[in-house]
């Protein structure tokens, strides 16, 4: 038996990238998916290329109106949904300077439309149609907890996007919904190539971990932070245990310092 068989799931942001990769994998899985882009022809293709158990729905995640009309047909063919991993993802990078002025309102605007809007009320929207013991998964990313120089209004939005892991694990425990996020490294770019370790990972690796969070084998996990991105996020370990060595801690004893991205604070 497949560790998805007979699961309904919508994958935002379905047409490239993890999230193709996230659909043919659940597909694989048992899973049959709802799978959203903003182009027919392109969605068209992947629903083509998949082949089986899929459904493309044309639409803008930060258009409430699109939302509406998606849930309407998922409830009108399958009345629920098991799985929902908010995928889809604006990806522009700006500094703030110099020279000042790189961020504008559209940079700004665009980034939280799809990223926290978008995402917002994605799961918000798809609750009424959840049971309970269903799975959600977010899109975060490593740049939540990275100070890149062009990446602080979408590091911003990956932020928001653990915090909401975080409340909403709260919010539906009753319901044993569980509530995580995946935070990747980069995809196909020759980002790392110090070591194996370091390389760049594959659409279908980040897949993979996306797949165990919506089974049944991730079901004692919720309100998790999943790092896929061969080890580049323990570099902030690697540092805080230098300086607890160093001379600079020298009137720090007896303490317990975390750095689990407030983890422990839930």
């Amino acid at each position: 038996m497949s560790k998805l068989d007979g699961k309904i799931a919508l994958i935002t942001g379905g047409n490239s990238g993890i999230g193709l990769a996230t659909a043919k994998e659940f597909v694989g899985e048992g899973a049959y998916v709802f799978i959203t882009g903003p182009r027919d022809p392109e969605l068209a293709a992947v629903v083509k290329e998949i082949g089986r158990s899929v459904t493309g729905v044309q639409g803008d995640v930060s258009n409430l109106r699109d939302l509406d009309r998606l849930f309407a047909q998922i409830k009108r063919d399958k009345g629920r949904l098991d799985i929902v991993v908010a995928n889809a993802d604006g990806s522009k990078f700006a500094s703030l300077g110099p020279p000042l002025g790189q961020i504008t309102e559209e940079h700004f605007d665009s980034l939280f439309d799809i990223n926290v809007k978008g995402l917002l009320f994605t799961v918000q929207k798809a609750l009424a149609l959840m049971p309970d013991g269903a799975s959600i998964i977010l899109n975060a990313s490593i740049l939540a907890g990275k100070g890149w120089p062009t990446s602080s209004v979408y590091s911003a939005t990956k932020a928001v996007v653990r915090s909401f892991a975080r409340a909403w694990t709260a919010v539906l425990k009753d319901r044993r919904i569980r509530v995580n996020a995946i935070s990747s490294s980069f995809i196909g770019t020759p980002t790392w190539h110090v070591s194996e370790a370091r390389r760049t990972a594959t659409s279908e690796e980040i897949a993979e971990a996306v797949a165990f969070l919506a089974s049944e084998d991730s079901s004692h996990i919720t309100g998790s932070e999943l790092f896929v991105d061969g080890g580049i996020a323990q570099e902030a370990i690697a540092k805080a245990v230098v300086f607890l060595a160093s001379e600079d801690s020298s009137y720090i004893t007896g303490s317990e310092l975390f750095v689990d991205g407030l983890i422990a604070q839930v």
